[in-house]
């Protein structure tokens, strides 16, 4: 699919992440004004709920967008979505009969706040990128025993915090918790020193279920995608995981870039899964092309200082898709809600500069990453500022989520005094 032609100028810029082929879901304010849901456009936002209380866009009998969120349109299911995107397309499209009714409605995004684009019900985070497991493994298992047993037969998962899922911009804590190392014979309560990110992708239930779904039907439950970061205490993890797994580690912050990817804007670039080492169940058994061809990028910048690339992968590393993630989150019957969170779960690539976390690129903290300033960093240091960017690129132009940034503080006093 070519670039499709906008009246809103920046828009056709081939490098603008915000062509009309996107139309992202947001939630922004203006100084003075409450936050309410928007479309991005280039460099611009359509202010939806006013479009909606104009008149402009009547999907259903009752209003849709009058709260700051976006789930009463994921509820409504896949026709609403299209009647919308159909309808948002007619009326920003070149040619459009109905800009000058429109135009006024259109706000700058560099005088935009950008807000949680959607209620998260609850937040699920995988361990479904193959690259990732086998470093993370081989680190702590050796490379015989890298993967554990299962792994290649299901998404490996836990429960997170929908509490702790925060929009890019805001600033992260660094956590205290129970550290004990190798050679301590007690833990200790402290700021976590191993402070580290997870380059992963997020995926948005709208439709809810009762009960085990396919993965056609997981796939078309799903109503977009967002870049995600889940922020990881790994000397904290180390600690406690055994044997239930993180709690603690990963309960800091996970952040979301503010933009959610409509799943119809990324259907021109669908891919396969990759090669199966071992034959799923029929229940996960892939029917077609589920990844999508997204290129991803982490950048470091140390407080007052320029930003480093310190690592480039793509989305169509991951060896389950969303689609089978969320069908296995449902075999035991568990229901699944509207505004329900799926991380991928950390994606990497085959090769060191493709690894998705600092305890990858840096190898537990033994191989520093050396700065486009000189600096060293083995894992995150106060003031530093991670952001994660992605973007699928199309003949003429490309499909991007939003910067998902977020800037470490330092630890606070220490929280409990005896």
């Amino acid at each position: 699919m070519p670039l499709m032609k906008s009246w809103v100028a920046s828009a056709n810029d081939a490098t603008h992440p915000f062509p009309l082929n996107n139309l992202p879901y947001g939630v922004f304010s203006t100084e003075g004004s409450h936050p309410r849901c928007g479309v991005a456009i280039g460099d611009m936002i359509l202010d939806v709920t006013a479009a909606e209380a104009k008149g402009f866009i009547d999907l259903i009998e009752e209003p849709l967008f009058d709260l700051p969120f976006w789930n009463p349109l994921m509820e409504q299911g896949p026709a609403v979505w299209a009647a919308l995107r159909n309808r948002l397309t007619g009326l920003l499209a070149a040619g459009s009969e109905e800009q000058e009714k429109i135009e006024p409605l259109l706000v700058a995004q560099a005088e935009a706040e950008m807000h949680m684009p959607f209620a998260v019900s609850e937040y699920t985070d995988f361990y479904a990128g193959r690259h990732h497991a086998q470093n993370v493994g081989t680190m702590f298992r050796g490379p015989e025993n890298a993967l554990p047993p299962n792994w290649l037969h299901i998404p490996i998962g836990y429960n997170g915090r929908a509490s702790s899922v925060v929009v890019s911009g805001t600033e992260i804590r660094r956590p205290w918790g129970q550290l004990k190392g190798p050679n301590d014979s007690l833990p200790r309560f402290a700021p976590s020193q191993r402070f580290d990110i997870e380059l992963e992708m997020g995926a948005i239930v709208g439709i809810p279920s009762d009960g085990p779904v396919s993965v056609q039907e997981a796939d078309d439950m799903i109503f977009g995608y967002v870049l995600l970061n889940d922020w990881s205490a790994r000397d904290i993890q180390a600690w406690e995981y055994q044997p239930l797994g993180p709690f603690q580690a990963k309960a800091t912050a996970t952040s979301i870039s503010p933009w959610i990817v409509p799943k119809a804007a990324l259907e021109p670039f669908r891919c396969n899964t990759p090669e199966r080492d071992v034959e799923l169940l029929d229940h996960l058994k892939d029917v077609g092309p589920m990844l999508y061809d997204i290129d991803l990028q982490v950048t470091m910048a140390p407080e007052g200082k320029a930003a480093t690339t310190i690592a480039r992968t793509n989305y169509n590393q991951m060896y389950f898709s969303a689609a089978q993630q969320l069908a296995h989150h449902t075999t035991s019957g568990c229901p699944m809600n509207t505004g329900d969170l799926l991380g991928s779960g950390t994606i990497s690539g085959p090769t060191k500069p493709e690894r998705g976390s600092l305890l990858e690129l840096s190898w537990g903290g033994k191989e520093p990453l050396t700065l486009d300033s000189g600096e060293t960093r083995s894992f995150i240091e106060d003031g530093d500022t991670l952001t994660l960017t992605g973007s699928a690129k199309g003949k003429g132009y490309i499909i991007g989520f939003g910067d998902c940034s977020g800037t470490v503080l330092p630890a606070l006093p220490k929280p409990y005094k005896r």
